[in-house]
């Protein structure tokens, strides 16, 4: 060991050890770092750090020769990811003509970002299946040393501009590519390669995927979902598909319906309130009401927006159940509704606007509705 230094990992204090010769991976290109031991420490963290590569460990390390030890199952993991990468980024490239720009090992999936035209279902399946073909061939991998130039004439899938000599690694019949991380040895020992989903990402498409032992962990837990998806909907998996479109299509119907015997009960409604109401002196007739949680929030605004069809009518109307404030008027009434939401705004902490004849908020503190509309009316007629 050369060094050990504290420093914080985090907000948590640690130490750097730095040692002759390393067999734990640091951070770097798209592959996170190993855990393991340093002795009786737990290393945190690994980072190349200029010219050395950093340990952080949770406790010292005293000086001289120090054992260590690597997680195993993290590393073998990393390995299956990295591996399964290079693999089904060959040929996603060799086969459709979508090179790999990006690459990331996350603890749950990996992913790899694709130039070109958005894939389709047959080119993200193609690619998949041709890789768990390479897989089940069992092809040896290598690492092989040599410049930039030298891979480039031997057919490397990208090109990379550093000089000296390089580290590649070799899927023998697929794909050569400079690389430092760490490897399988064979195609088998990556298991298996499952693509699970392609979204847009800026100018290019992330493709989500997972390796070995990953893919079967995520295959049982999606197959779990589906499960759970087929008993709500009263279905066998296979049928999910099918009877989900069947629940959003009666979803829709429903909401139509609703919507229009919401819009029929705010009619009938608003012509029994301003049968009801007394014009103030001035011509004016302010309905003013706080519904409480029992109300639907479409309806608060089916009503306003009939009330304010009435000559000379204000509709102030609030909703104790999410805070929401309707200040609405027949443009005879000579108001301004926006300004009069800003006036209680003032009051009452929220946000909102609109324009003269209607204007829409909503209060932090939902309690405060009824006090805000009684507000509201006074504004309207100050002493």
């Amino acid at each position: 060991m050369l060094s050990c230094e504290p420093e914080l990992h985090g907000s948590t204090p640690a130490w750097g050890v730095v040692l002759d010769s390393t067999a734990l991976y640091p951070t770097s290109g798209g592959q996170p770092h190993d855990l393991g031991k340093l002795g009786d420490a737990n290393v945190l963290d690994v980072r190349d750090d200029s010219e050395d590569v950093v340990h952080v460990v949770d406790r010292e390390v005293p000086l001289g020769s120090v054992a260590g030890c690597v997680d195993w199952a993290r590393r073998l993991d990393h390995m299956q990811q990295h591996t399964g990468q290079h693999l089904l980024s060959a040929m996603f490239q060799e086969r459709y003509g979508r090179p790999t720009v990006s690459f990331h090992l996350g603890s749950d999936f990996c992913t790899i970002d694709l130039r070109g035209p958005e894939p389709t279902e047959e080119i993200l399946e193609g690619a998949e299946r041709a890789a768990n073909q390479a897989i089940s061939e069992d092809r040896p991998i290598a690492v092989r040393y040599g410049t930039a130039e030298e891979f480039t004439e031997l057919g490397a899938r990208k090109e990379v501009q550093r000089s000296g000599i390089l580290r590649a690694i070799e899927i023998e019949g697929a794909d050569l590519q400079p690389c430092g991380g760490t490897h399988v040895k064979s195609t088998a020992q990556i298991g298996i390669i499952l693509v699970r989903r392609c979204t847009k990402m800026r100018q290019d498409w992330r493709v989500e995927f997972v390796c070995g032992r990953r893919a079967a962990r995520v295959a049982r837990h999606d197959f779990q979902l589906l499960h759970l998806a087929a008993e709500g909907l009263g279905c066998a998996p296979e049928d999910v598909p099918a009877s989900a479109q069947r629940a959003i299509a009666e979803r829709d119907t429903h909401f139509k319906t609703v919507k229009s015997l919401l819009q029929r009960l705010a009619e009938m409604d608003a012509a029994a309130v301003l049968a009801a109401a007394r014009p103030e002196a001035n011509g004016l007739r302010v309905i003013a009401r706080a519904f409480d949680e029992t109300s639907q929030a479409e309806y608060l605004s089916h009503f306003a927006a009939q009330l304010a069809k009435s000559e000379k009518t204000i509709a102030l109307l609030g909703r104790s159940a999410c805070g929401h404030l309707i200040f609405a008027q027949h443009p005879s009434a000579g108001k301004d509704m926006s300004a009069l939401l800003k006036q209680v705004l003032a009051q009452f902490a929220g946000k909102g606007g609109g324009t003269r004849d209607f204007a829409r908020g909503k209060l932090n503190d939902a309690a405060q509705v009824e006090r805000a509309v009684a507000l509201a009316e006074r504004l309207l007629f100050p002493s």
